[in-house]
């Protein structure tokens, strides 16, 4: 294949991937109209005659993490030449997802730690692995273990760590309606799991920063 040829196939190939995203984003808009008027609203009203697309882009963002392999994330950023062995947490990273229930938000803070072995993972991509996780239709104890599972597997850490901490809307705004409710789940992997002092070691790290 030559140059203009392969340039004319990846034009045509951003066509046809502009052209179903387009698409996409015109059923997401039809769909929220449909919501509108089963609520008992008019989509064509002054006030909401943008909303379709205002929330079919706002879904788009919501659920990004589906168009993202978090495991490319991580493969490109290890580093094997340095020999650091002891823990490495990162703690207080804010994240955002959807409860897959009733598709309301749950938000809170994700606390990741693991025990290197002969390998590091560059920082900003723990942040990036429990967001494209979160950018999903989730469950907060899926979430917890798909971060954990997905580190222990990339870089083989001697254990990973992760606890996550959220309010769930669908606790606050509706059902038992518990205003001050919080959900703290946890993922122990590795020497996390069997090792009792390197868990009390994170645990102790996670409450006030000190070993």
């Amino acid at each position: 294949m030559n140059r203009t040829q392969s340039n004319g196939s990846r034009v045509k190939g951003a066509a046809e991937k502009n052209g179903a995203a387009t698409d996409s984003g015109a059923k997401l808009e039809d769909a929220v109209r449909i919501i509108l008027r089963q609520i008992g609203e008019d989509p064509n009203r002054e006030g909401l005659e943008r909303t379709p697309a205002r929330v079919a882009k706002a879904y788009k963002f919501l659920t990004s993490g589906y168009a993202q392999d978090p495991k490319e994330a991580i493969n490109g950023a290890l580093f094997s030449e340095e020999d650091y062995q002891e823990m490495i947490l990162c703690k207080d990273l804010d994240f955002y997802s959807l409860c897959e229930h009733h598709m309301l938000p749950f938000m809170g803070k994700a606390h990741v730690a693991y025990l290197p072995n002969r390998k590091i993972v560059g920082l900003s991509k723990l942040a990036r692995l429990v967001e494209i996780y979160a950018r999903r239709l989730q469950v907060q104890e899926r979430l917890t273990t798909q971060i954990a599972q997905t580190l222990m597997s990339e870089i083989d850490p001697l254990g990973v760590a992760v606890v996550l901490e959220a309010e769930h809307l669908c606790m606050r705004m509706r059902g038992v309606e518990k205003q001050n409710s919080y959900v703290t789940t946890s993922a122990m992997l590795g020497v996390f799991r069997t090792n009792h002092e390197t868990r009390h070691e994170f645990m102790q790290l996670l409450r006030n920063g000190q070993p």
